[in-house]
């Protein structure tokens, strides 16, 4: 049973690479679970027949902001959030299992998902209302590398070096410009501008913490399977070396492919 480990772990880590950042496809109108005016709205600013110029786009969305109050607002963009990262956010959820394969210990864990999300929230809020303008050409690239590394130094080191938590709040901050630059491109009710970004990064967050809560069910379940005495230096063969290897190949792959205008 142990064999089937590995391949396992592959078809979950590699079933990401044709969707390494489909904002795109974000929304499509009348599909369950995403409200409906919304993904119209969404379609017609993305297509290409009818691209709709920021002054119709407020029009709209000042016509939407008439009908929604603060918490019914929030309430929807939780939704955009949490599917900007289930199931659309491949880059950055494995950006999430990189410090998760790291992190034998709970408490290394808190502090490193700690520090991404103080981090990446710190930057939207910034990008999100105008202090800083990312540039998605190098952002882009930068988030993909920022997998490889952290996905490379769990190959080279044991446990969570002292450093981690410092490298992981850096590398969040410049997921949470990969956030800012979707989040913008939502267009945004103009009354509504503080309960959508609030709603949005909750959103991401509750994502976040699915992709965790799964990672340690499936974990634990591993550890029992290997049991002593293989312990935690089984755990690490078989899942933390094999699953940073694949993480650390895909996070190369997307920054190069970026880089080169490829992806």
């Amino acid at each position: 049973m142990n064999r089937l480990l590995i391949p396992i772990l592959a078809l979950l880590l590699t079933s990401g690479l044709a969707f390494a950042h489909p904002e795109d496809e974000l929304c499509v109108p009348g599909e369950d679970g995403m409200d409906p005016e919304l993904c119209a709205m969404l379609a017609d600013m993305n297509s290409s027949e009818g691209a709709l110029a920021q002054s119709d786009n407020a029009e709209l969305l000042a016509g939407l902001d008439e009908r929604r109050g603060f918490v019914e607002t929030a309430g929807l963009y939780i939704k955009i959030g949490i599917g900007h990262i289930l199931p659309d956010g491949a880059d950055h959820i494995l950006f999430v299992l990189a410090i998760f394969l790291a992190s034998v210990r709970v408490k290394a864990l808190i502090w490193q998902i700690s520090a991404f999300t103080v981090a990446h929230t710190v930057t939207l809020a910034l990008a999100a209302t105008g202090f800083i303008t990312p540039s998605p050409g190098l952002v882009e690239p930068l988030i993909a590398f920022t997998i490889a590394f952290v996905a490379i130094e769990n190959l080279v080191f044991k446990d969570m070096t002292k450093w981690r938590p410092v490298v992981v709040f850096c590398f969040g901050l410049i997921h949470g410009l990969g956030f800012a630059g979707f989040f913008g491109e939502l267009g945004l009710p103009p009354g509504q501008f503080w309960s959508a970004l609030i709603g949005f990064n909750v959103g991401v967050e509750i994502g976040q913490l699915s992709v965790i809560a799964v990672a340690t069910v499936i974990g634990l379940g591993v550890r029992r399977v290997l049991r002593d005495p293989a312990g935690i230096a089984g755990y690490r063969s078989w899942v933390v070396r094999p699953g940073s290897a694949l993480i650390g190949l895909t996070g190369l792959y997307w920054g190069i492919a970026r880089v080169s205008g490829l992806g």
